[in-house]
């Protein structure tokens, strides 16, 4: 007879057991190895091809490909059914379905052919898959977490992801390629999203417009064949990829059978997702859906598939955008971006772009106004701010932020240290009218001065369309500087001035000037060049060529167009080494801006100033009555 101590103890274990076993159901899937698996064996896969229900379809096995895949063999299989035919043959997006035979697990969907026979695909063996368990996880980000990220929007999900491929480069085989679905843009206009198109294209990613998922979905717990979506921006727009899971374990899944970005160690937003519907194409068809809640971290990106981790979140960079414009109230957006330095530029301006397109809402000539400010780990001063004006005749939203990817790619690329983004705001102020003023002359306001001595530059402007004003602008002539006549260059903060370099290259009986390259400076000598850079409506006033150097050949300011993020660190190397650093006040790099008067004097306007011209007093000795 069993006591009832025993039989307590008894009921305990009873329970644990139970209670135990929907978990290990879900990570107990039985595998078949590619050594069982026979040509002509037939068997189901799983997958989404609208909302959220997983639907099964036939698959056969046509035969074995040695050293076909990236990490090795792949089983080459012919897929049919109701699915398939609604689908159009197998989209973009089924990678990651997972396919068994038998009950058992022999792999998941990952390649196939375009402009073909759009039924057959390839199978990425589920050992091969299982493998990028054994990587370890990057540690946990240094950067915000994306459920403290403040403002942002808030990440509540305890839902099953959807997944949708991304366009990586095909392996080698003619034909051949991965089963990437493109990349769902949500919430991007027309200029951004052919930003998005432009230079997320050297990445193989395609972004496609799409709208938020709806909003009463019921998203069910992770399992082979649901969609599961890799998220790289998230807030008031959104832009992933979608694919499908593979195998769970526990918190664990594995998904695509293909690489995304092939990163290795990756720390990409994981979230459920929804599959509004399948497109048939003429290359390929393709899923068309949205990325959910965050539900998870994308942990590893390796060459058989991705892996996801339940319930740890990666670290993201918040950009918080406020927009003014003359005829409309302020317009507030934020969005999350993953840490990814070599996406994190592209991303994070196509984010400040769209919002200027939304808040401006027409395309055309204008004036911008930007500040933005940057928070970053390892970098001198932790923070970097930067204000200056621009003007187009075409599209002053995409014109304006070449200086905002500049910076944003060098800091997140640079060639010193590592630096973590921590967060970026950015102020812009768009106005239709045009805002610049051209020099039509300049003069002393006293003919002589000594070495060490202020002087005062009066400079007449011209503004667009209205009466000319005039300006003052104080120089300080340095103290070693020689007795004579002293020539100095006024020009516009954004105006590079050749013929003045050429004319003070003669003057000293030199040669004309030839490219040269200087050697790297230190991380933080290159931070003060940047922030110590003349701005659009800066009057300058300095020696003749002060503000020139020519590196390999270009001007003093490469115009770096927005997303070129070749050699941008290499690019960086001070363009300007005549110009002073700006001071760093307690905990910045800039603000307010102050010249080194050795060197030249400025001042700021409300007006982008264009044009150069010279003025020329005699230095006197020191001393002398």
């Amino acid at each position: 007879m069993i006591s009832r101590r025993r039989f307590g103890a008894l009921v305990l274990i009873c329970l644990v057991w139970l209670l135990a076993l929907p978990a290990a159901a879900v990570a107990a899937v039985p595998l078949m190895p590619l050594s069982e698996v026979r040509v002509g064996a037939q068997g189901i896969a799983r997958t989404v091809i609208a909302g959220t229900s997983i639907e099964e379809f036939g698959v056969e096995v046509l035969g074995i490909m040695k050293n076909k895949g990236a990490v090795g063999d792949l089983i080459l299989v012919r897929t049919y059914g109701d699915v398939i035919d609604r689908a159009g043959g197998v989209a973009q997006g089924m990678s990651g379905s997972p396919v068994f035979i038998d009950g058992r697990l022999i792999g998941a969907i990952g390649y196939g052919w375009s402009l073909t026979d759009q039924r057959t695909a390839m199978v990425t063996p589920i050992q091969d898959m299982l493998k990028i368990f054994e990587y370890k996880s990057p540690p946990l980000p240094a950067a915000m977490p994306v459920d403290q990220a403040g403002d942002q929007p808030d990440d509540k999900s305890t839902a099953p992801p959807e997944k949708n491929k991304k366009q990586g480069k095909p392996p080698a085989g003619k034909g051949r390629q991965l089963l990437s679905t493109p990349l769902m843009a949500a919430g991007f206009g027309q200029n951004a999203l052919a930003y998005l198109q432009t230079h997320l294209k050297p990445l193989q990613l395609s972004p496609v417009a799409v709208g938020d998922p709806p909003s009463d979905i019921a998203y069910g717990d992770l399992e082979p064949g649901s969609a599961v979506g890799v998220q790289l921006v998230r807030g008031d727009v959104s832009l992933g990829a979608l694919g499908t899971v593979t195998y769970v374990d526990d918190n664990r899944i594995l998904a695509f059978g293909h690489p995304f970005l092939k990163r290795g160690p990756a720390d990409f937003l994981m979230t459920n997702a929804y599959i509004f519907t399948t497109i048939r194409g003429l290359e390929s068809s393709f899923k068309v859906g949205a990325t959910g809640e965050v539900i998870g971290t994308i942990s590893q990106d390796r060459g058989a598939g991705v892996a996801g981790e339940m319930n740890r979140f990666p670290g993201i960079v918040p950009l918080r955008m406020n927009i003014r414009t003359a005829d409309s109230s302020d317009r507030e957006m934020a969005v999350q971006i993953v840490q990814d330095e070599e996406i994190l530029p592209i991303l994070a301006t196509a984010s400040l772009l769209n919002a200027i397109d939304k808040a401006v809402d027409r395309t055309g000539s204008g004036t911008a106004r930007i500040t933005f400010e940057v928070a970053a780990r390892g970098m001198p001063g932790e923070t970097y701010k930067r204000e200056n004006m621009f003007y187009s005749p075409e599209n002053i939203a995409e014109s304006s932020l070449a200086e905002f990817y500049e910076l944003i790619a060098f800091l997140a690329s640079n060639p010193h240290n590592p630096v973590t983004i921590m967060d970026i705001r950015a102020d812009v102020a768009v106005s239709p009218e045009r805002r610049t003023a051209r020099i039509l002359s300049a003069r002393p306001l006293q003919n002589t001065a000594r070495p060490g001595d202020a002087i005062d530059i009066e400079v007449k402007l011209k503004p667009y369309r209205a009466e000319p004003i005039t300006r003052t602008v104080s120089f300080t002539v340095p103290k070693e500087q020689t007795t004579g006549t002293l020539n100095l260059s006024v020009r516009g903060g954004g105006f590079f001035s050749l013929a003045a370099l050429l004319k003070k290259v003669a003057a000293e009986g030199g040669d004309a000037p030839k490219p040269s390259r200087k050697p790297p400076k230190s991380f933080e000598e290159m931070i003060k060049d940047l922030s110590s850079r003349d701005r659009n409506n800066d009057i300058v006033v300095e020696l003749p060529g002060a503000g020139e150097m020519l590196e390999d050949g270009g001007d003093k300011k490469p115009k770096l167009k927005l997303g070129e993020s070749e050699k941008v660190a290499a690019d960086l190397e001070p363009a300007k080494p005549e110009k002073p650093a700006k001071p760093k006040p307690a905990g910045s790099l800039l603000s307010p801006r102050k010249a080194d008067q050795k060197k030249k004097g400025f001042l700021t306007t409300d007006y982008i100033i264009e044009g150069d011209t010279e003025v020329s007093l005699e230095i006197l000795p020191v001393g002398n009555p």
